[in-house]
């Protein structure tokens, strides 16, 4: 097997993004700007509610991990992933997509009966996304998906913070960190959502027991994780699980701790109208960045314009054309 950068295992998932208003998601109980676990009768109530906008609706495949490899794999680096799709069309459309983008995976074979998971990914005018996840076969992701010589043959490992909404998908990530820490490989781990850390704090304090290499998280996630709303605060607590870290502020740009110091990473001045995979780009990005051979400032300021440009826009990727355009912009830039 060929040496990789990024190793990552997370649900597979293809979206649905539909723009709505506020009073849509109040009509249908849905709490803004968060990831919802639901079953598949929920998804097809919300669907059937905004019938209406489902024809101007943007598909694309998606997960956190996958959105992230994805896009380190259009930049130019290295990637796989380990996820679960069933043997169904949207479970053809994913192993495809990832394919098509350069990120190997262990799809060789049979895969099981049953439903690929879906996201309804809701965009408000204020670019915020509310996401309502049926996991389908996801949910049953396991340590049976981690690939070891895999894990061997990368330099990172990159955990969704989603994992910890399994049983089985958390085993899998605990299971993921053991095997790459006993090969000598950096662990990240992304938050991914408040609520992975409100309701599910026992199963992220033990991904990040012994500590990891690096945590990517937004000023919300930083916040509810250390129980304070004092940004500082919360810097100081992570510090005694990671070696560094980012915390991402939207407008207000991000904050980066390199293991010695703390630096502020300006934001990109743009104008946003879909925010759906904003830190999955910003993650994929910062691991080409690292690839690339730059520190992690330059990591950092690389995954910002990312950022900045899948905000810009419908759906949580680049395509290759802009990917390419502005990584050679950056980085000649930077010669």
């Amino acid at each position: 097997m060929s040496e990789k950068f990024v190793y990552a295992i997370g649900a597979a998932l293809v979206d649905t993004e539909v723009t709505v208003s506020d009073q849509d998601l109040d009509q249908l109980g849905i709490e803004k700007g968060t990831m919802t676990l639901v079953d598949e009768n929920r998804q097809r109530e919300i669907k059937r509610h905004l019938a209406a906008s489902l024809s101007q609706a943007h598909h694309a495949c998606g997960g956190s991990a996958g959105n992230s490899v994805i896009a380190a794999s259009q930049f130019g680096a290295p990637t796989y992933m380990s996820c679960l799709v069933a043997d169904d069309e949207d479970g053809n459309v994913y192993i495809a997509d990832l394919d098509a983008c350069g990120v190997a995976h262990g799809f060789l074979g049979e895969r099981r009966s049953g439903t690929t998971g879906k996201c309804l990914v809701l965009i408000t005018p204020d670019a915020e996304r509310s996401m309502n996840t049926f996991l389908g076969v996801s949910e049953t992701l396991s340590v049976s998906e981690v690939n070891d010589l895999a894990i061997a043959n990368a330099q990172w490992v990159y955990l969704e913070g989603y994992l910890v909404t399994s049983p089985t998908g958390h085993q899998a990530a605990l299971k993921t960190k053991q095997v790459a820490q006993a090969n000598g490989r950096k662990v990240a781990v992304s938050f991914s959502d408040p609520g992975m850390v409100t309701f599910f704090r026992d199963n992220m304090n033990a991904l990040l027991a012994d500590g990891v290499d690096f945590i990517f998280c937004n000023e919300i996630e930083a916040l509810e994780w250390a129980e304070t709303d004092n940004l500082q605060t919360a810097v100081e607590k992570l510090k005694t699980v990671s070696q560094r870290f980012v915390v991402t502020r939207g407008a207000e740009g991000a904050l980066l701790y390199d293991g010695t110091q703390q630096h502020h990473v300006p934001a990109q001045p743009v104008n946003a109208v879909n925010t759906n995979g904003a830190g999955d780009m910003f993650a994929g990005a910062f691991f080409y960045a690292l690839w690339a051979g730059t520190d992690m400032l330059e990591a950092c300021e690389f995954a910002s314009k990312a950022a900045g440009a899948v905000v810009c826009q419908a759906g949580p990727r680049l395509s290759l054309e802009t990917s390419h355009a502005l990584r050679d912009a950056h980085f000649e830039a930077q010669r």
